[in-house]
């Protein structure tokens, strides 16, 4: 296994700079409505597609800004520092479009890159099941072949954005008899095709700003040209896009600590008890400082794995893997420590660390779980 460094450029921080006060001052302003409301982030949209931040990957060549892996990461974790929500129009967006990026026809990817890189179409991914969670290989959804195209039926579960996105990559079995594995294909679906319909939206803990609904296919109708890849190849593609996205979602995790981290730091120093500020006390400034660097050491591994993502380093399961499951854990921890300095008042939608905490749990868990993780980074290192 190899280590190579990254490096931030001038560039990268005068993004970083760029994206926060655009969150700072249009974005984290209507978080708490987004999470009350459970509404979808419209202002947030409107903002990032302003400033060309709402899908940075897209490269230049389709109409995008042609971020790099690090530039797209920065921008996510600085919008989920201020609205974790808003932060899945990017990361989603990546998400959906990347099956797109690595293994679709030029035709393809000139038909719908540029709607996503212009802001007119948001793009999602529909790959997990009800009954095919972390066991990907063994859903039910099916893409039959009939004349120069296919008919999809079955349904995709848990599918973020659904019903905004005018896009998805969808993940569906064209062969039942063929290898478990190597017999499903991935496709492009449009929100207007026949028979494609969407389930209720879920309630949820948290990101409740983003929907989260069910894809549903009765006899949809797929044009040929809308495969992506080859048939059979569709779950390679899948898995090869999530070795680079787990890097994106680790990303939102770091953005979402270090806000909680932030509005804890604000709070000690004007929050007095016993004749003094409780910044003063030992035992806050231990927890502040172990918070601290529980952050910036996700911080490193994010971007370590976001300069693999770009070179498509041969390590890069190992490190995307590493970096969202220690990202998202961090996360989780950070952001219940910020609820305990806070005390009562962290416990209350008066400040936002409550929300973050809910926020944070499902990093946790999507694009998988923190178990499956470990079981990405230990067959890497048993293959040696």
């Amino acid at each position: 296994m190899t280590f190579d460094l990254f490096r931030t450029t001038d560039d990268h921080d005068a993004l970083r700079a760029a994206v926060r006060e655009l969150a700072d001052e249009r974005i984290a302003p209507h978080a708490a409505e987004v999470d009350e409301l459970a509404q979808f982030p419209k202002a947030a949209y409107d903002a990032l597609v302003a400033s060309d931040f709402h899908a940075p990957h897209v490269p230049e060549e389709y109409g995008g800004a042609g971020a790099d892996a690090l530039a797209t990461c920065v921008v996510i974790e600085e919008v989920a520092r201020a609205c974790a929500s808003s932060s899945l129009i990017p990361a989603v967006n990546k998400l959906g479009s990347l099956p797109l990026m690595l293994a679709g026809s030029e035709e393809l990817k000139r038909r719908y890159l540029p709607p996503l890189a212009s802001g007119d179409a948001l793009f999602s991914y529909g790959l997990s099941e009800r009954d095919a969670g972390s066991d990907t290989a063994s859903m039910r959804c099916r893409a039959t072949p009939t004349g120069d195209g296919w008919v999809l039926n079955g349904q995709k579960s848990w599918i973020t954005n659904a019903g905004e996105s005018e896009y998805y990559t969808v993940l569906a079995v064209t062969d039942p008899d063929g290898t478990r594995g190597k017999n499903i294909s991935a496709f492009v679906v449009e929100r207007s095709d026949p028979g494609f319909t969407f389930g209720a939206k879920e309630k949820k803990l948290g990101i409740k700003g983003s929907p989260t609904r069910e894809l549903l296919f009765d006899n949809v109708p797929v044009p040929g040209d809308r495969i992506i890849g080859e048939p059979g190849q569709g779950l390679k593609i899948a898995l090869r896009t999530l070795d680079h996205t787990r890097v994106t979602i680790a990303a939102q995790a770091v953005g979402i600590a270090q806000g909680a981290l932030d509005h804890a730091v604000a709070y000690v120093k004007e929050r007095r008890q016993f004749g003094r500020s409780i910044a003063d006390f030992q035992g806050i400034q231990f927890m502040l400082a172990d918070m601290a660097m529980a952050v910036e050491t996700a911080r490193q591994m994010v971007y370590v794995a976001a300069a693999k993502s770009e070179r498509d380093d041969r390590d890069l399961a190992f490190f995307g893997a590493a970096a969202k499951c220690n990202a998202s854990d961090v996360a989780m921890r950070v952001t219940t420590d910020a609820v305990q300095l806070l005390g009562g008042y962290g416990y209350t939608q008066d400040f936002p660390l409550e929300r973050m905490m809910r926020d944070a749990k499902i990093t946790q868990i999507y694009e998988g779980t923190n178990q499956i993780q470990r079981v990405v980074m230990a067959r890497h290192l048993l293959k040696g």
